[in-house]
């Protein structure tokens, strides 16, 4: 079994986005320690990039507080490290091709595995190009996470025939952000999913509130929430930790309802 599929081993899955580097490195660690023990059931570690496309203003402010406070690529692999010795839940890298390829998809994927990252989420590669990335996952045993939008239709059944991990899935058509409303579409997406896969589905994209959560989680397998968590990071700082522990302690609670 993958790591990943161990995250939805205790009913449906709560999974906080965290940006690395924002406000700083001490921070992030403090946070993902909180989340961990509050309910988390596994976590998407952001690696800042100067041109996050996916990400609407709340997540690309994190983007370029972490930037602006020197965070690079080797400091979040040292990051890692240190949140390794103490989280044991799976966690994710979410971020960008060019991160990766700067840093050269060989050596980037291959330190993923030694520092104990058990998946990938590239949100600008499309299907059809992940081949440029996937031989590398494979060979150092780090899932590719697929990514399908309810306006994916036939290409959905394509996806999740050979997704690893968990499929994330879009809620919504628009960069990450809080919203009030969602397709209503999820439960047909989900529904096509499982006529060709058991591999775990999470809802991600604009869910904020314990309310949107129950309802995500009756749909799919799991809720991914970013702009939230990030909010209360970008409003309390240093202070966070403490606040996005009990936010996500309220969120998995409202997962299981």
């Amino acid at each position: 079994m993958s790591k990943i599929r161990e995250a939805f081993q205790n009913g449906k899955a709560f999974i906080p986005f965290i940006t690395c580097g924002d406000p700083d490195t001490e921070t992030t660690y403090k946070t993902v320690v909180a989340a961990a023990k509050n309910g988390a059931d596994l976590i998407e570690l952001g690696i800042p990039f100067s041109d996050p496309t996916a990400e609407g203003p709340v997540i690309q402010g994190a983007n370029i507080r972490a930037l602006a406070g020197g965070i690079t690529t080797d400091k979040v692999f040292d990051l890692v490290r240190k949140i390794r010795q103490d989280v044991s839940i799976p966690l994710v890298f979410m971020t960008y091709a060019n991160v990766v390829f700067s840093y050269g998809a060989d050596r980037f994927i291959k330190t993923c595995s030694e520092i104990g990252i058990d998946g990938l989420i590239l949100p600008d590669i499309p299907y059809e190009e992940k081949d440029e990335f996937e031989p590398f996952c494979e060979k150092y045993d780090v899932d590719l996470i697929s990514m399908v939008a309810p306006t994916s239709e036939d290409r959905v059944t394509m996806i999740a025939k050979e997704a690893k991990g968990f499929i994330y899935i879009v809620s919504s058509m628009g960069v990450t952000g809080m919203r009030s409303s969602f397709s209503s579409d999820l439960g047909a997406v989900v529904a096509k999913i499982r006529e060709v896969t058991d591999v775990p589905c999470a809802i991600g994209f604009g869910i904020s509130n314990p309310e949107q959560a129950n309802k995500m989680a009756q749909v799919a397998d799991g809720v991914i929430v970013g702009s939230a968590v990030v909010k209360i990071l970008e409003a309390k700082g240093k202070d966070a930790p403490d606040s996005i522990g009990a936010f996500v302690k309220e969120m998995k609670e409202a997962c299981l309802k």
